[in-house]
């Protein structure tokens, strides 16, 4: 995929020490990885081993995306997201997968060094590019290493939904084509539920919005999601806005880079309740408990949270991969920062939590 914020690139020298030191609230854990598959001449898929104590902090939705840490000679190390590949319903190991991408470090590396036995330093499940069902009729359009969430997408809603699923799957040529086995078994055991659609630009040139117009036309009734190289999911999204299909059934996954680095244990600046800064009450519901904290105006809630000791779910706190995603139930808040939430999530109420600031009091807060 594309490296982005919500799906980037990490990965460990051979010669490297793997450093078991976590993220705050012991968010991050150090998977083994079990095995190595090559899907195609520039992509791999990572198979990790999860413990039986870490199970619960490592459930996933279709759709999501792992954080992977990897050391570097220049940094230390870099930060990077990969979709995961593997659906929660039909797998029983954790995968991701990953393609080389020219300017990549972390593909790259992956791609080169990656091995069984290795171990990495991997955050929590994250992202928000996930279906609200799996019963509906779905159009997933993928172009190159974009087909890694849709797979998992794709799997998940084959095994637990009822509707149909047509994936549209663009790439450079032939070689190209990520889990093209996996693909032709599932489309030859669902025939009347899936359609895959190739589109090789070796064959049929770059897609044009008028093409793909026509191609996707008999499926405009469908939940679409893109995922893929910004000019493809463009192009996409200009095809299914001609076909007057609604913005809250347009979904895309956009890829960016990480400008920090999330597994660092950052100090929080929470002023003390003591200083001269106002502040409002907040309850915050999460995990099954009720907090009632003094939140300072100037301090994003995710940034409160973990100075109080609550495990805050989070991955990157730059307000681009939605992992942080909560809903305000009373009062108002303000984001400073939204690269992921759909309008009309915002419209309901749905916040990224480590960009988010009050701008009411008695404000409630639903994780």
């Amino acid at each position: 995929m594309l490296e982005h914020a919500g799906n980037q690139e990490l990965a460990i020298p051979t010669n490297a020490a793997m450093t078991t030191d976590t993220a705050p609230g012991g968010h991050s854990r150090v998977l083994r990885v079990a095995r190595v598959a090559k899907e195609s001449p520039d992509a791999v898929s990572i198979v990790f081993e999860v413990d039986t104590a870490d199970a619960a902090m490592f459930e996933y939705k279709p759709g999501q995306f792992l954080t992977l840490r990897i050391p570097s000679d220049q940094t230390g190390s870099v930060s990077r997201c990969y979709s995961i590949s593997s659906s929660p319903f039909v797998d029983d190991e954790l995968k991701v997968t990953v393609k080389r991408t020219p300017a990549g470090y972390g593909s790259n590396w992956l791609c080169d060094n990656i091995a069984a036995g290795m171990e990495i330093q991997v955050l929590p499940p994250g992202g928000v590019f996930v279906p609200k069902s799996l019963d509906g009729d779905l159009l997933l359009c993928g172009g190159g290493s974009g087909i890694t969430p849709l797979i998992s997408i794709l799997k998940s809603a084959l095994s637990q939904g009822s509707g149909r699923i047509v994936l549209l799957y663009a790439n450079r040529d032939e070689s190209s084509v990520i889990f093209r086995e996996e693909l032709i078994a599932l489309a030859r055991r669902s025939p009347d539920r899936l359609a895959v659609l190739h589109w090789l630009e070796t064959v049929q040139g770059l897609p044009s919005r008028e093409q793909l117009q026509v191609l996707l036309s008999p499926y405009a009734a469908f939940e679409a999601f893109t995922c893929g190289p910004a000019p493809f999911m463009a192009v996409v999204n200009e095809a299914l806005t001609a076909l007057r299909v609604p913005r809250d059934r347009m979904h895309t996954e956009v890829f960016r880079s990480l400008s920090g680095d999330p597994f660092t244990d950052v100090p929080v600046p929470v002023p003390d309740t003591a200083d001269d800064v106002r502040t409002v009450a907040v309850k915050v519901q999460l995990m099954g408990k009720t907090h009632d904290l003094v939140w300072p105006v100037t301090v994003p809630l995710t940034d409160l949270l973990l100075d109080r000791g609550i495990d805050a779910p989070y991955s990157c706190r730059e307000g681009e991969c939605g992992t942080c995603t909560a809903q305000v139930v009373r009062g108002k808040v303000r984001m400073l920062r939204d690269e992921v939430l759909d309008p009309i999530d915002v419209t309901d109420g749905y916040i990224l939590t480590c960009q988010s600031v009050p701008e009411s009091d008695d404000i409630e807060i639903v994780f």
